[in-house]
């Protein structure tokens, strides 16, 4: 058996008379810049989410960046975000001239730990970026409180977090601003790049609309300077499809990551963990295992793929060699990134494919304990 890591074509099997059809709807309308199909698709994003606004953008680096630049966040500011994010984020608060500050994450939720948020905060922080990693959300009221405290910002990196919910609300709901990305791969993926800001903040939604379209509300009047970001009308119409079906096939990823999690149940593996707070959206279903390169290379022989996500954390990245980290640092975030394994995972998952992979886990487990019997197998 050979299991694929993501497969995009399976969704599209089962929607393409629909995406098809809408496609051919905007051809019809040649309205390829901002057009009909944007529109409706912020309404519909912002609408899913439980917010005011959705502002559609041509990434979710791009969402991340402008939501900062609507904030007036630039040279001299400092932003707080977690260590083992994705460097998307960190690179939009650089693009923006301003400065990362790093933090640790919580044991449990591999997320941005709240208890170490306070003690990151100095006179030139200006907002805080909480990372929704994996699809589980970060716990956000503590990191709400201690931005009201000190008068910062909350953007909400959703970019894997697409209908995820926190005590109830969907993510993009509870801070100032969320970024999403309509990667292909993602759980509400466009068939190219694509992002969304969504807030409940006018003045925000008014500036990232002029920032994405080059300063301007009419044409070649331009009222500040401005990015060429916005989203594709094919891809907006695309991602309106989609959305209609995006609580479904969440439900779907919840039951792959349940049979995982019951198979998976007395091994050495750490399985993903769901605070109680939380309900997971399972952009990815991420392992840890103090053998991750060799499971890694096992599980590959088997024909099963798999990824690292995130192997190097941001402050022993190279490119933030200027922010002057060290291995041990960030001790949690360091050691995660060398035992983390993300199987697969996707909607169309077949239960024999989640077993094979299992199974095949297992296996290299009973072989480790053949060949090195004195080495403990603990994550």
């Amino acid at each position: 058996m050979r299991v694929s890591f993501v497969d995009l074509k399976a969704e599209y099997e089962v929607i393409k008379e629909e995406i098809d059809t809408a496609i051919a709807v905007s051809l019809e309308r040649t309205d390829f810049v901002l057009g009909q199909a944007v529109q409706d698709f912020e309404d519909a994003f912002a609408k899913y989410c439980g917010a005011a606004y959705a502002i559609g953008v041509d990434s979710g680096f791009s969402a991340l960046e402008l939501a900062l630049r609507a904030y007036g966040i630039g040279p001299g500011d400092e932003v707080i975000t977690a260590a083992n994010t994705f460097i998307a984020t960190v690179l939009a608060i650089s693009n923006c001239g301003a400065h990362p500050v790093l933090v640790d994450i919580a044991p449990e939720t591999y997320n941005l730990d709240p208890a170490q948020l306070e003690q990151a905060i100095t006179p030139r922080t200006r907002a805080i970026i909480p990372v929704h990693l994996y699809g589980h959300p970060a716990n956000m009221s503590p990191i709400m409180a201690i931005a009201q405290n000190y008068g910062l910002k909350v953007i909400e990196d959703a970019c894997q977090a697409h209908g995820a919910q926190y005590k109830g609300r969907r993510i993009g709901s509870v801070g100032d601003a969320a970024a999403f990305s309509f990667y292909p791969s993602k759980n509400l993926g466009a068939y190219g790049d694509g992002g969304a800001i969504v807030t409940n903040d006018k003045y925000l939604a008014d500036q990232v609309r002029l920032l994405r379209n080059l300063g301007q509300k009419i044409r070649y009047h331009h009222e500040i300077k401005g990015f060429n970001h916005r989203l594709d009308t094919l891809q907006a119409a695309i991602l309106k499809i989609k959305l209609n079906r995006l609580d479904q096939q969440n439900t779907k990823r919840r039951l792959v990551a349940a049979l995982y999690n019951e198979l998976l149940a007395g091994t050495p593996v750490v399985t993903p963990y769901t605070a109680d707070w939380a309900e997971p959206a399972y952009h990815l279903y991420v392992i840890r295992t103090a053998n991750r390169d060799a499971l890694q290379q096992h599980l590959s022989a088997a024909g099963i793929a798999s990824g690292l996500h995130y192997p190097i954390p941001i402050h022993l990245q190279p490119a933030y060699g200027e922010l002057g980290h060290q291995e041990g640092d960030f001790p949690i975030a360091e050691a995660y990134a060398k035992e983390i394994l993300s199987l697969p995972m996707y909607p169309e998952l077949e239960p024999e494919a989640v077993r094979y992979t299992v199974d095949s886990i297992k296996a290299f487990i009973t072989e480790s304990e053949v060949r090195q019997p004195a080495m403990a197998l603990m994550p």
